[in-house]
């Protein structure tokens, strides 16, 4: 079969990904413009495209059997664009590396490391047990509220649950009894599940349904000095209300996933129409919580595996659609 991986984000995945593929097959690398010599011509004949984004900017996959993700979004593909018979696929595995970000943006909260350690090489020994000034808040205290009870979601809650908090829920459709979860609520009562937690989490994709889900009225039911984090899509949380409920100092915030995202013509631009870094409440960070070398090596596998089902005319593993 004839593999294109195709554009920047793809090509993470291409280093190392034939160690987890049958031999046989041809890979190749085109770019996000498709503007190589030959590259148009090598996506069309792809029987797989590895890709994130296909619009009415890039050719007709016409030979594409599976288009597949190398992530868990799928939000930036027209499947329109797909040839009958075609499978959109996506992959996980990065959970776990997400349920770290979130559980380290959570400690240092609690846990000042950096600053006893700054204060202490100059002599200052605020943070001594013993001393009234050194007292700090434990995580253990603190309710976590989790929008979405997907990959993402169980694996926050299994850390969560790890350091002895309480858990809430907020899901389309209710988690098993044997979740571990305190209490779920419906999305219909999103206002109420907002207000029930310290911490809350966005973990949902980008949908029709999702997007603004998160509006003004749902952050004013968050808690005075609740945080708002994203680690699912930036646009599930509107951003003005957004940029207003952190503005106003009763909310903090930590940010991961965002509005506008680099591109070709400008490769460094900011996260957000609103000057979010202006406010010192706010933990900005650049769309990371997931990537590590664990990740990336998880997905690989999950292509590959789709790979080998799709040459022997299996059934393909996190099928989103089919045309």
């Amino acid at each position: 079969m004839r593999i294109v991986f195709h554009g920047s984000n793809a090509e993470t995945f291409l280093r190392g990904f034939e160690a987890y593929l049958e031999p046989g097959h041809q890979v190749d690398l085109v770019s996000d413009g498709l503007d190589g010599e030959g590259e148009s011509e090598a996506f069309e004949a792809a029987d797989v495209v590895v890709g994130v984004a296909l619009s009415e900017h890039h050719p007709v996959p016409k030979s594409a059997k599976l288009y597949q993700a190398p992530a868990a979004g799928v939000d930036k593909i027209d499947m329109a664009r797909l040839p009958e018979g075609a499978s959109v696929c996506n992959a996980f595995g990065h959970e776990g590396a997400i349920a770290e970000y979130v559980m380290a943006a959570l400690l240092a909260r609690h846990v000042p490391l950096g600053q006893a350690d700054e204060q202490l090489r100059q002599g200052d020994w605020t943070y001594w047990a013993g001393k009234p000034t050194g007292l700090r808040s434990e995580l253990s205290s603190q309710t976590i509220g989790i929008l979405g009870f997907g990959h993402i979601g169980k694996a926050i809650a299994k850390a969560a649950k790890a350091f002895g908090m309480g858990v809430t829920v907020c899901n389309r459709s209710a988690p098993d009894a044997d979740a571990g979860i305190d209490h779920a609520f419906p999305l219909s009562e999103l206002s109420a599940f907002m207000g029930s937690a310290d911490i809350i989490i966005a973990t949902l994709p980008l949908t029709d349904q999702t997007e603004g889900l998160i509006a003004e009225n749902a952050l004013a039911s968050m808690r005075d000095g609740a945080v708002i984090m994203n680690v699912g899509r930036g646009p599930v949380i509107d951003e003005a209300a957004l940029f207003a409920a952190l503005s106003s100092g009763r909310i903090d915030g930590v940010i991961d996933t965002w509005y506008v995202y680099p591109t070709g013509d400008e490769p460094n631009p900011a996260p957000s129409r609103f000057p979010f870094e202006t406010l010192r409440n706010v933990v900005m960070t650049p769309h990371m919580s997931a990537w590590t070398f664990g990740t990336i090596e998880r997905r690989q596998k999950t292509i590959a595996e789709n790979v080998r089902r799709l040459a022997a005319s299996e059934e393909l593993v996190n099928i989103v659609a089919r045309r």
